[in-house]
């Protein structure tokens, strides 16, 4: 009979373990590369209806997989729309953002080397060189 419960509390232990490991071991954005640093962030003060993000952010090199990743992992919330802008950390980039159609100012435009935005429906889109005609 102690053997038994033994038994049981070894295996609890271990299931008890095996799942905050599994909780405490999500990959991040600090699992990035790149040295990702966020330059600017606004947001809508809408809470009853979409919410809207912005953010900008500068890199140190083009890592693609990386860039849709963070955007991947930057809040979003059911209805509303999450934009990420991303920026060479040694060229100019936005310090500022604005609400609406243009978030960013037409001089940092040229120098915007990926777009990540996800929709009110969830539906994510990841755009190279989006102000490049």
């Amino acid at each position: 009979m102690k053997k038994n419960k033994l038994y049981v509390l070894i295996i609890s232990v271990i299931a008890i373990a095996t799942m905050l490991w599994n909780a405490l071991s999500e990959p991040g954005i600090k699992g990035l590369k790149g040295n990702l640093k966020e330059t600017a962030f606004i947001r809508n003060e809408q809470n009853t209806g979409p919410v809207i993000r912005i953010y900008a952010i500068s890199i140190d090199e083009e890592n693609w997989k990386d860039m849709e990743q963070y955007g991947n992992y930057m809040p979003h919330n059911k209805y509303g729309t999450t934009r990420v802008y991303f920026f060479l950390s040694n060229n100019p980039y936005a310090g500022k953002l604005e609400l609406g159609d243009s978030n960013i100012e037409e001089e940092y435009k040229q120098h915007c080397i990926a777009l990540y935005e996800k929709n009110g429906m969830s539906q994510s889109s990841f755009v190279r060189y989006p102000f490049r005609n």
